[in-house]
């Protein structure tokens, strides 16, 4: 089963495209997203990052939290699944 990791403190200016190059080094990443602003367009500053091989996830959770990209040090953790209503 697929693991998904929340990537938080992003930079405005980050793109889905940036945000799998980065996390790439780990292994295979099957779905990178940003969320953005449904008014503005502009990103809501966090974004998933999704790969198929556990042990690649937990890697990148470990080595990227902190890490800078585009200025700002990343916050990585484990994705929660939305609470149903």
């Amino acid at each position: 089963m697929a693991k998904k990791l929340f990537v938080g403190n992003l930079a405005w200016e980050t793109t889905a495209e940036m945000l799998q190059e980065a996390f790439e080094k780990f292994g295979p990443v099957s779905d990178a997203f940003v969320a953005k602003d449904k008014f503005s367009g502009r990103s809501r500053g966090f974004g998933f990052v999704t790969f198929d091989v556990d042990e690649n996830a937990d890697t990148a959770k470990e080595e990227m939290h902190d890490v800078e990209l585009n200025e700002r040090p990343l916050m990585v953790d484990y994705a929660t699944p939305k609470a149903e209503n």
